[in-house]
């Protein structure tokens, strides 16, 4: 039977860590509220950047006769050279958030490589860069803090050097991953090709826009605006990627706590399994000396 002041000192130890993630829990679910609230609205607004962005690729093929020229419009089959942009956490403690978009990021680049692709990897957040530092795969690209505490100039920053290969034609395609927030229990895993462009054929209305521009100016507005497209998408994914985050620690915590209350009753009860015990053993060395002693 296990010694009384290890039992009590065990029972003790569990209640402080009981403490310290029901703490976690309460400031991930105040942050997740804010971080909730911005994302909401940041969908609003890459969504119509992106109606804007369609309506107006779609009138310029029209005028163009269907031939769009842009890099970012021009779909690649066969892509030679593919940046994979993923976003991870720079803290822990949030159950499998970062596992899930590393095991997306393996298996894209084990498809891509059987293809014979060349991939190159650009990552958000400090558990992503150790993991794949750990296992010497090389990053093009990494930056701390970011995940954490994202802004739109450091989304900017961030995603400026992958745009600007694709666009100068260093690389062929440039895709994004991230855990995103569904609800309040679960998150959603998301893998979008940010570039080349896809439009998408329900977000076409070539009769009902009052949208025109100028022939001599539409290149200059459509690069303008592909990429605010490009660097809000960047910007919008960090903020959702956040979103689950704290979406995710909160669950963890929320399970960690209660197995905590868990092995505080199973400790609880050895306890006073053990406290019997002693008793019962007290008893029976005082009725011997007693009964030694007629």
């Amino acid at each position: 039977m296990a010694n009384l002041k290890d039992i009590s000192r065990q029972i003790k130890s569990v209640k402080n860590t009981q403490k310290t993630t029901k703490a976690m829990k309460l400031v991930s679910s105040a942050k997740l509220k804010k971080a909730q609230k911005l994302s909401q609205e940041a969908q609003k607004y890459n969504q119509k950047l992106s109606d804007i962005l369609s309506d107006i690729a779609t009138r310029l093929s029209m005028v163009q006769n269907d031939e769009n020229q842009h890099k970012a419009l021009v779909a690649c089959d066969k892509p030679k050279i593919v940046d994979l942009v993923f976003i991870t956490a720079d803290k822990g403690l949030c159950g499998g958030f970062n596992m899930t978009t590393i095991k997306q990021v393996k298996e894209l680049m084990s498809s891509y490589n059987k293809d014979g692709v060349e991939v190159r990897l650009r990552v958000s957040g400090r558990k992503g860069i150790d993991y794949f530092s750990f296992a010497d795969i090389k990053l093009t690209q990494k930056i701390i803090g970011l995940s954490a505490s994202p802004t739109y100039d450091k989304a900017v920053e961030f995603i400026k050097d992958c745009f600007d290969d694709f666009i100068s034609g260093k690389t062929d395609k440039v895709i994004l991953v991230h855990n995103g927030f569904l609800n309040m229990l679960s998150q959603e895993l998301k893998t979008k090709t940010l570039l080349p462009i896809t439009i998408e054929p329900k977000m076409i209305d070539k009769t009902a826009s009052m949208l025109y521009i100028e022939p001599d100016d539409s290149e200059e507005v459509l690069s303008e605006l592909i990429g605010k497209y490009v660097d809000f998408s960047t910007y919008y994914s960090l903020i959702d990627s956040l979103s689950a985050e704290h979406s995710a620690r909160m669950q963890a915590m929320e399970n960690a706590t209660n197995n905590a209350n868990d092995k505080v009753n199973d400790l609880t009860v050895e306890f006073n399994k053990a406290r019997q015990a002693a008793i019962t053993t007290e008893l029976i060395e005082i009725i011997s000396g007693v009964e030694a002693q007629k």
